[in-house]
């Protein structure tokens, strides 16, 4: 006997349009899209997905609990990720009363309002990478990728073990990937065209987080210590910069590269976002790795006799959120030159403008409450 939902019972809550307002959601997942236009939201009861710039929400579903054989399911969504628009979806169940066993994920095709792939493993879903005609499939130890049209496995990579479900993909045309290698501090990067593999010994301690620039040519990570963020050129495996968040431990919760990849935006638990300036040309980078503005790394390690937290790039400005230790992302917006969507588990919506001449704060452009709609009028 099944201990998951069918087919069927699958199509009928995922097409369940119903709120329980008795039931305020908490945020479990959030996640944006390859172009950061829309950003997904998995809740305890269901998903919300929402326009990023300008803010709006555009699918709201919450799960009614549903008996399915020996269990009762409830709403849980722990992972879910967009294909571009949303229209493909990935969906991973989590929290007490999981909608889906968490060794499960399940593929929803908005076009046809059916499930159309399931894929299931012997241990827990950590996360989900989607490009258009790939699956990639992130466990503990393990990192599957998947062929969308005839669900073959392409490739298997072993992995150190991957508690948060680290793993990044290029957005365009050329597939890249970056995961954990083997080691403490290494990710193994994956040409996927040219089947080649690059390990980058990152840091001397585990990985705490990765971004991929959307060509799949620059690689930044942070460590378990969250002073120091790091780019490399994915291609020869150099170090470009050494960008210093600060001079205490922090947890690292994401970065993303600006699309001409002349900025990089980095979140933590110390409620500040930092933008730094890059000065790299992606285009003209693989032809000339060394190409790069003189305040970075490898121009400062030249420099002899003085203190190393001098020799790292610090950020141009930065935005101070409200609360420490609210787990938020970060991206840049596509409709206003300068600007960055900051949203967090606890249903915050930021808008901020930076001066790309001056350092200092960021200017707030707008603020919502996506959990509490009502809150924001």
């Amino acid at each position: 006997m099944s201990s998951t939902p069918t087919t069927s019972a699958i199509t009928t809550i995922l097409n369940s349009k119903n709120r329980n307002p008795t039931l305020p959601p908490t945020v479990l997942h959030l996640s944006f899209t390859q172009r950061s236009d829309y950003f997904a939201v998995g809740t305890t009861s269901g998903f919300i997905i929402f326009d990023s710039d300008p803010f709006r929400e555009v699918v709201h579903r919450e799960f009614a609990s549903l008996p399915t054989s020996s269990i009762i399911v409830g709403g849980g969504i722990g992972v879910i990720q967009m294909l571009f628009k949303g229209k493909i979806t990935a969906i991973v169940g989590c929290g007490p009363t999981p909608q889906f066993t968490l060794n499960k994920v399940l593929i929803w095709d908005d076009y046809r309002s059916q499930c159309i792939a399931e894929f299931c493993f012997r241990s827990k879903v950590k996360s989900v990478r989607l490009w258009k005609d790939q699956i990639v499939v992130i466990l503990l130890n393990k990192v599957y990728v998947y062929n969308f049209e005839d669900i073959e496995l392409l490739r298997q990579i072993d992995t150190m073990s991957n508690p948060k479900g680290l793993c990044e993909i290029s957005r365009e045309s050329e597939k890249v990937l970056a995961c954990l290698g083997l080691h403490q501090g290494e990710v193994r990067v994956e040409h996927c065209a040219s089947k080649r593999t690059n390990m980058i010994t990152a840091h001397d301690s585990n990985i705490a987080c990765i971004a991929l620039t959307h060509d799949g040519r620059f690689l930044a990570t942070a460590s378990s210590k969250g002073t120091l963020v790091r780019v490399f050129n994915t291609w020869d495996e150099s170090l470009l910069y050494e960008l210093r968040r600060g001079s205490g431990r922090a947890e690292i919760y994401s970065i993303s590269f600006s699309m001409d990849v002349q900025w990089l935006a980095v979140s933590s638990d110390k409620a500040t976002v930092h933008i730094f300036r890059l000065n790299v040309d992606s285009r003209a980078a693989a032809a000339e790795p060394n190409n790069f503005s003189p305040t970075s790394a490898s121009f400062l390690s030249l420099i002899t006799g003085i203190p190393k937290y001098l020799k790292s790039q610090w950020s141009e400005t930065r935005f101070r959120l409200p609360q420490e230790g609210i787990r938020n992302i970060v991206t840049f917006g596509q409709q206003q030159k300068n600007t960055v969507i900051i949203i967090g588990v606890d249903g915050s919506y930021y808008r901020c403008q930076f001066d790309p001449e001056a350092r200092g704060e960021m200017i707030q452009l707008q603020h919502y409450n996506f959990l509490h709609p009502e809150q924001n009028f």
